[in-house]
């Protein structure tokens, strides 16, 4: 049957926490029996938003990461809840029964993603339950993706195959796959918040003024190996993204009618910034 995934584009979230306050809309003080109960007004971040800053000025990326629970399929709190106190539904929705959770605080720790927390006052674990008190009513998305004013968030209801095919098409990404879990929760462009890049400036001296040199090649290669190619934008600007973080050594090369600079070596551990290269 159809199940309900959620895909979430990392370059699109601008950090409005629309998502976070809807959770806490809709659950703070209500009690829905059979989902969740009422979530507490503090402590609580069943939608949260995670930050990366990446380069340095003027070469600067801040990157929001919105995390949940990720409904996952081999869920490990499924697995340790051996009595149906945590239960995956047929639709892919991952739910901790509020009765029979109650008073099993082990069941925090079983997440590896760190996406169940603990409600001290009723004594139970809770976390984000994609609204299925919601869809169950009719609803066609979850809260979150509702209210996303960038379009950042989006649901999905397909066949696991249907599925496969949109994460392979869109490259989309899982967090932390090495947890084997088979989440439902795909990341798009997540590169920007988990990757590191190599930058510069390229400027030039005409007529005894320095100016910003648009369309200069830059190559990027590694164990002289080329992996990558492109041309300075107006402001004499080069981004290679998407490169691992401590990924060791890089060189880069500059060339623009007949001048030549580098190659520039670069060791990779943070997402670095050369500052200005002047091509003389």
């Amino acid at each position: 049957m159809k199940k309900w995934n959620l895909v979430i584009d990392v370059a699109k979230c601008n950090n409005c926490n629309n998502c976070f306050l809807a959770s806490k809309d809709e659950h703070v003080d209500n009690d829905f029996p059979g989902y969740a109960a009422p979530q507490p007004r503090h402590g609580h971040r069943w939608i949260n938003i995670l930050r990366q800053e990446r380069g340095r000025v003027p070469m600067v990326n801040v990157a929001y990461l919105p995390t949940m629970c990720n409904h996952c399929d081999d869920a490990p709190c499924v697995r340790a809840s051996t009595d149906g106190a945590v239960y995956q539904r047929p639709d892919g929705i991952v739910i901790i029964d509020p009765q029979k959770a109650a008073g099993r605080k082990e069941i925090v720790g079983s997440c590896p993603y760190g996406a169940i927390w603990w409600n001290e006052e009723r004594q139970v674990a809770q976390k984000w339950i994609f609204d299925a008190h919601l869809l169950d009513h009719g609803w066609k998305e979850p809260r979150c993706a509702q209210v996303c004013p960038t379009g950042a968030i989006r649901s999905v209801k397909a066949e696991d195959s249907e599925m496969d095919e949109i994460a392979e098409s869109e490259a989309l990404e899982v967090l932390h796959p090495e947890f084997g879990t088979k989440p439902r929760v795909y990341y798009q462009n997540l590169y920007c918040f988990t990757k590191c890049f190599i930058g510069g400036s390229v400027a030039v001296a005409r007529d005894g003024v320095i100016d910003c040199l648009e369309g200069a090649n830059v190559i990027l290669a590694r164990r002289g190996a080329r992996l990558a190619e492109q041309r300075t934008d107006v402001y004499g600007d080069f981004k290679f993204d998407g490169l691992d973080k401590d990924s060791g050594t890089y060189a880069v090369e500059i060339s623009d009618a007949g001048r030549v600079k580098g190659p520039i070596e670069v060791q990779l551990g943070e997402s670095q910034y050369l500052g200005t290269i002047h091509l003389t």
